[in-house]
């Protein structure tokens, strides 16, 4: 458990991510006949393949009517405002109204209105999978294409495509600038990550067990729709997938899949794992997620769950301080020099973790150094019951002060 702990802890130190689980249907969802898929499959790979193949088009046809009806997916890049290589970001609100209604006539209604009328944007709601029921991983074609030219690798599913327009996504590939090396600006030179690439790329950049790491990160594994068996979904046998094939450059290409830890299979929801830049018109902020649970009635305990690779809210900067009113902060506007967890000290049914931190506030220019510490509480049934981020919130506020 322990071992588990620090990385849940590191995942919240580097950027708390927090997933708040809201169930979607108002009455206790059933069981499933199993947790485990059939084991023993009756038809022939060809076959199987060939029906896919033949549903494909109107599988495809259903879930982009669904995106249309929910989003608006045009492209209207923001003036100004690109990701590290160029690629603008999307602006504008993209979730649709109901049909035949207004956010100014939405706004003005109350809450037993809008359930009462069954007025709530359906954009709101989970989105599911391109093929909810089949689910497995899909890649977007620009790195289906960059894989299989360097590695000869095919991750195209003869079932499913990739559903989110290009301009959605994080520009590809993502640069790679290294905390213990900023000197080197973007160590990927433009590439993508790959088996093929590292050792050159990183040699004498990094030590042998970062490079190892790496290696391991690239190196394909069998998963259930890309590996040898008749139970895939690529045409020819797969060796598999790596871990950088959803964060991709240790950082993503929006590649989608399911929640492994829930069944059955139709209450999983759909994991992207957006990049920050593409999240930020679609995704909740940590600071907005204080300010709903601030409406629960004293004494309601909250569990809080931090993963950073599949929750669905990034952290944003709130502070305030009594003399001088709200001071906000972007987490963009901050460099962060150095984060560096130390120590993981367990003792009764807690764990601390002290973290070195050191950034400067790039609009002055002012340097923040820190000693901070997250506290976590577990329950005799091993979950967390309490997080506490004990931070120096006064020196945050001197240093973001106008």
């Amino acid at each position: 458990m322990f071992k588990g702990i620090k990385y849940l802890a590191l995942g919240a130190g580097i950027l708390l991510l927090v997933m708040v689980s809201i169930s979607t249907f108002v009455q206790s969802p059933a069981m499933g006949e199993s947790s485990y898929s059939p084991v023993v499959i009756t038809a022939s790979f060809d076959s199987i393949m060939a029906r896919m193949k033949a549903a494909k088009p109107e599988v495809t046809k259903r879930h982009m009517d669904l995106l249309s009806e929910r989003y608006d997916l045009n492209n209207r890049p923001a003036a100004g405002e690109a990701m590290s290589r160029g690629k603008p970001i999307q602006e504008g609100v993209r979730v649709k109204p109901p049909q035949g209604m207004t956010w100014e006539r939405l706004g003005a209604m109350s809450p037993e209105e809008i359930r009462e009328k069954d007025l709530f944007p359906a954009g709101f709601f989970p989105l599911p999978h391109p093929n909810h029921p089949e689910g497995g991983m899909v890649f977007p074609k620009f790195h289906i294409d960059e894989v299989k030219k360097q590695e000869g690798r095919d991750l195209t599913r003869f079932d499913l495509d990739f559903d989110l327009p290009d301009h959605f996504l994080p520009e590809f590939p993502a640069p790679i600038y290294l905390t213990t090396r900023l000197d080197l600006g973007d160590v990927s030179k433009g590439k993508l990550l790959t088996i093929d690439n590292y050792y050159e790329l990183f040699n004498g950049i990094l030590n042998p067990k970062q490079i190892e790491g790496l290696r391991l990160l690239l190196t394909p594994f069998p998963q259930q729709q890309f590996n040898q068996t008749e139970d895939r979904r690529s045409e020819r046998p797969s060796r598999g997938v790596t871990c950088f094939d959803c964060h991709a450059n240790g950082h993503t290409n929006a590649a989608t899949h399911t929640v492994g830890d829930i069944r059955p299979n139709e209450h999983r929801h759909r994991i992207d794992r957006l990049s920050q830049e593409s999240r930020r018109q679609l995704q909740l902020l940590d600071d907005e997620l204080y300010a709903l649970w601030a409406q629960f009635k004293p004494g309601v305990r909250i569990l809080m769950v931090s993963d950073s690779c599949h929750s669905g809210s990034v952290a944003r900067l709130a502070l305030s301080t009594p003399s001088t009113g709200p001071a906000r902060a972007a987490l963009a506007d901050f460099e962060f020099v150095r984060f560096e967890p130390f120590a993981f000290l367990e003792g009764d049914d807690m764990v601390a973790v002290p973290v070195r931190l050191e950034l400067v506030y790039k609009p002055n220019g002012r340097r923040i150094r820190d000693l901070e510490m997250h506290l976590w509480t577990f329950g005799p049934d091993g979950l967390v019951t309490a997080f506490r981020h004990l931070v120096d919130t006064h020196q945050f506020a001197q240093a973001t002060r106008a």
